[in-house]
């Protein structure tokens, strides 16, 4: 009952203080990517060859986000519904758009390895305009606090669907969707004017 009154008080007090909070991610606007998921590195899309010549390299945060100007979207799962369908598609196509806002990399990232995710890179056609990386074990998601349990749809542990701008490690802007199946507030469209 006291944590429940806690939760309530702490509501409140949010809402006075004309504060948005979200209570399922330790990020938000103005946190670090790299800093709150300290020693993560994402796994580049690739063949299997690729990934056996290159010793199974992942790429470090750091690589991906300091001193450049970059646009993330993470979602439940390559070749899933609203993923294939809206996600990857609103960032594809409004690349140019995106570029045009100084935008050094437009980036994917979702649970899955990253043989799954050039597969589905290339089904989509999309692997030339935007970075697709795998997050085999959800490391970065979990860090970030914005995994959801989809057992329920037969995939287990995944992303949120959500997206980011980030400069220099920066977070500029966060959106997330209430539920995985909404596509209302994480797609390019959206995160183009916020920019």
């Amino acid at each position: 009952m006291a944590s429940a009154m806690m939760r309530r008080s702490t509501a409140t007090l949010r809402s006075v203080m004309g504060v948005a909070f979200r209570d399922y991610a330790s990020v938000s606007v103005g946190s670090d990517i790299v800093s709150a998921a300290p020693d993560v590195s994402l796994q580049k899309a690739r063949t299997w060859d690729e990934g056996l010549s290159s010793k199974f390299s992942t790429t470090p945060l750091s690589e991906i986000f300091k001193g450049r100007k970059v646009v993330i979207f993470g979602l439940p799962g390559a070749f899933t519904g609203v993923c294939s369908a809206q996600h990857v598609p609103s960032y594809k196509n409004n690349i140019d758009k995106f570029k045009a806002k100084g935008i050094d990399s437009v980036i994917c990232v979702s649970v899955n390895d990253p043989y799954v995710m050039n597969g589905w890179a290339e089904r989509l056609q999309a692997k030339d305009d935007i970075e697709f990386y795998g997050d085999f074990d959800a490391s970065f998601h979990k860090s970030l606090d914005l995994t959801k349990d989809l057992s329920p749809a037969l995939l287990g542990p995944r992303s949120e669907r959500w997206s980011a701008y980030v400069e220099d490690g920066k977070i500029k802007v966060l959106n997330v969707e209430s539920v995985p199946s909404e596509f209302k507030v994480s797609g390019g469209d959206h995160l183009l004017g916020q920019i």
